[in-house]
């Protein structure tokens, strides 16, 4: 795994555990059914991990991550939507410690825009994937983000953004290259689409650009942006006033678009 380019401040996890299956793998779920072997890969707090194991129980329900503090927060995520026996372990998606056919479904959610290889981890995802099963992955585009108002210092946290997560190793356009990506792990059968989150009521814009004011100046892509000289603390605490300020604005509508990729091993 590449640096994780948003590490694990508080107002990360925030935004991670506002994500539900229903907001962000809608596409997904009409693929499971009780009783299904499921791996998500990159579980995060576990809120989608949490809604993935209510719709396969009681089907074996493994979640990791890279971090041991997040897996503790999944696990309590998991056990509070009343499913019981998940597994919760550290894990790198380049090399998943398990044996060859090992679950009927492997999902990663936003996890591919992060790794040092995602045709190395989707290679991955389908070894553990049992013939006839299914991997699902989503990722974020960058960009292909919109907004209204036009506010330049949004324009400069995106371009910052890009800078900070390619020198981690990342690849922050991830959503428009799932389909690729899939095809030269080996996948034939593909069903590829998008998705969007979108945040326009006064209580989303107030949730999304707080989210973001308190990240970009506190959150490890500061750290990262201030020591490799992408930016000033000035500079990113402007960004910040450009997010409040388009919070605050009750014309403000903020897009985000996902590609998806559902794959048949």
């Amino acid at each position: 795994m590449s640096t994780y380019t948003h590490g694990f401040h508080a107002a990360v996890l925030r935004s991670h555990s506002w994500r539900t299956a229903a907001n962000s793998a809608a596409y997904l779920l009409p693929e499971l059914k009780l009783g299904l072997d499921l791996l998500d890969v990159g579980c995060g707090p576990g809120t989608i991990t949490a809604d993935l194991a209510l719709a396969v129980a009681p089907g074996r329900v493994t979640a990791i991550d890279s971090s041991a503090e997040v897996l503790a927060q999944a696990e309590q995520a998991v056990t509070g939507a009343g499913v019981s026996g998940a597994v919760f372990e550290v894990a790198d998606v380049h090399a998943l410690p398990y044996p060859d056919d090992s679950f009927d479904v492997v999902h990663a959610h936003q996890v591919l825009q992060h790794v040092a290889d995602p045709v190395q981890a989707l290679r991955e995802m389908r070894r553990v994937c049992r013939p006839g099963g299914r991997v699902a992955a989503r990722d974020s585009d960058y960009a292909a983000f919109t907004w209204f108002p036009a506010v330049p210092a949004l324009d400069d946290w995106n371009a910052l953004y890009h800078q900070v997560a390619r020198g981690n190793g990342g690849e922050p356009e991830a959503g428009r290259m799932l389909r690729s990506w899939a095809r030269a792990a080996g996948f034939e059968q593909i069903s590829s689409g998008s998705g969007t989150w979108c945040y326009a009521s006064d209580e989303e814009r107030a949730w999304w650009g707080g989210m973001w004011a308190e990240r970009i100046t506190d959150s490890a892509i500061a750290r990262q942006a201030v020591e490799r000289g992408h930016a000033t603390e000035d500079g990113l605490r402007r960004i910040a006033e450009g997010w409040r300020a388009w919070a605050a604005d009750p014309d403000g509508w903020f897009s985000v678009l996902h590609g998806e990729v559902l794959c048949r091993a």
